[in-house]
């Protein structure tokens, strides 16, 4: 991490770094969305478009209204530009690796045993937070088919500017949480299922290959093991505190035909209720892969 603003003793390349990021940082998610002709091809000018929403805040948010908003391959053509190619599948996924996010509706199915095929709040986390650190995921994708007919928003934030505020409070949370053995998720049946080992990682990391920030977090309380040391245990607690306040915490109501591309910010999903017209119904892609845009003679 020489020289990378994520080394806790680079002060000066941290706070340049630092600087830069708030300065650039959307304060309103309408900064974020990008209207496209056709998520299957996109412009150069398209491309350029969502290339700066991500670079100030690893997230874009598109708008193709105009298109069958149940189409799976406008996610999916338009993550494949952008270097989504790696899709996690799990037993729970369509046969082409996305997965339908919509409310099991049957008693008693496997789907209505995880949240997100509920019409219940989600809290605070990243996706594959439980993966082992070989499937790492990276980019994430959100494809609206279908709003709800009242709730279901999605808080968003993201995770660089999480750590900026941790690192600003106090930096050995930062390291606190940069841990192995930080975060550990106990040994269950996971969601391909089958049973899934004991996982303990970071909340916070940094590729060595090519330096970026990543995080793997969960605000759920139960089926988690905190590490239990002197500091472990406030910096958990003053991240939580930070989650449930932040200003920058940008919040999206995306309608038919609208999706999310990010490199896994942390995001949230309120309650929400549906009715025969309005059957929420998201796509969600998610990839071993991070967001990569073609470089383009200049």
């Amino acid at each position: 991490m020489a020289n990378s603003p994520f080394d806790l003793g680079n002060e000066s390349g941290y706070r340049a770094w630092r600087d830069a990021r708030l300065t650039a940082y959307p304060r309103s998610v309408d900064e974020l969305i990008v209207p496209l002709a056709d998520p299957r091809h996109l412009t150069p000018s398209e491309i350029d478009a969502l290339e700066s929403r991500c670079a100030r805040a690893n997230m874009a948010i598109y708008s193709a209204p105009h298109l069958p908003a149940a189409d799976k391959s406008l996610a999916k053509e338009l993550g494949r530009q952008l270097g989504l190619v790696h899709l996690e599948g799990n037993y729970l996924a369509d046969e082409d690796g996305l997965s339908s996010i919509t409310p099991a509706g049957d008693e008693g199915s496997v789907r209505g045993e995880y949240i997100p095929y509920t019409h219940k709040p989600i809290n605070w986390h990243t996706d594959g937070y439980y993966n082992a650190p070989g499937r790492r995921i990276l980019g994430m994708t959100l494809h609206c088919a279908q709003d709800a007919e009242a709730g279901g928003e999605n808080a968003l934030l993201d995770h660089e500017i999480a750590y900026i505020q941790l690192r600003d409070v106090n930096p050995d949370y930062i390291a606190a949480l940069m841990q192995p053995d930080a975060m550990t998720i106990p040994a269950r049946m996971d969601e391909d299922n089958i049973a899934r080992p004991e996982q303990s990682g970071p909340v916070f990391a940094v590729d060595p290959g090519q330096g970026f920030l990543y995080m793997r977090y969960t605000a759920r309380t139960r089926s988690i093991v905190w590490k239990d040391d002197a500091i472990t245990p406030a910096a958990v607690k003053t991240l939580a505190d930070i989650l449930a306040g932040s200003e920058y915490i940008l919040t999206a109501r995306l309608r038919p035909g609208m999706g999310l591309i990010c490199n896994n910010v942390l995001h949230t999903r309120s309650a929400f209720s549906d009715s025969p017209d309005h059957r929420r119904l998201l796509y969600r892609g998610r990839y071993y892969d991070r967001l990569n845009f073609p470089v383009r003679p200049q």
